[in-house]
């Protein structure tokens, strides 16, 4: 699904922030990705995401190489994607429950084959209350549920989520995990982005440890 070959990213005439970076991500898979801040694992989700191409090195994803990709292919790779931003993204004008919907509404379901799906993941991740709540007046917490439950409510093919948890109690994370290994067993492949050492602790999983802008797999 995704492979890394001796990938390098710098910032403008900047140093590297990532170098000589080589790994794959297999179908179905769950890994962590970590390290301490100013690793590099922003970076990293992003040329997952493709919204950074590498400086040098390949990356292919879905058996492509991303390179080559025109925009318009670039889009359509990404609807295979899901994406939890550290800041959310979430789109002011639109509630909650509009915002988890919006993936689903772009590749064209209609609204009556996915409301009670949207309403049922909003209620699991302890939202059923703030349905038409607009994301101005969510917490910081409460934001972050909701680009949660909009990253997987299209069930992706590949999940990113960076530091998913970090905005909500214990509790609260081990429901998120539970909830990103359920998307797993269903044949998700799941990367996620995280310091906290306690999540990471929970389950058994591969992990991609960042020191310094390279990259060692620890399975």
């Amino acid at each position: 699904m995704v492979r890394f070959e001796n990938v390098g990213l710098r910032y403008g005439t900047g140093p590297e922030v990532l170098r000589d970076v080589s790994f794959s991500i297999e179908p179905g898979s769950f890994q962590f990705l970590t390290g301490p801040s100013g690793a590099g694992k922003t970076s990293l989700l992003r040329l997952l995401f493709m919204a950074l191409k590498p400086t040098r090195g390949l990356i292919s994803l879905f058996g492509h190489d991303v390179a080559m990709l025109t925009k318009d292919a670039l889009a359509t790779l990404r609807r295979r994607i899901g994406f939890v931003f550290q800041d959310f993204r979430l789109i002011d004008h639109l509630n909650t429950y509009e915002n988890v919907a919006l993936p689903l509404r772009v590749i064209g379901r209609s609204e009556t084959s996915y409301r009670n799906e949207v309403i049922e993941l909003l209620r699991w991740v302890g939202l059923g209350d703030r349905l038409w709540a607009l994301p101005p007046v969510l917490s910081g917490g409460e934001k972050q549920r909701a680009a949660i439950a909009r990253a997987v409510i299209s069930r992706p093919e590949l999940l990113l989520a960076d530091e998913p948890t970090g905005n909500v109690d214990p509790n609260l994370a081990q429901r998120l995990l539970r909830l990103f290994v359920e998307l797993h067993r269903s044949g998700t492949a799941v990367v996620i982005a995280t310091h906290d050492l306690a999540l990471m602790n929970q389950i058994d999983a591969r992990r991609l440890v960042l020191h310094e802008g390279t990259l060692h797999v620890a399975d």
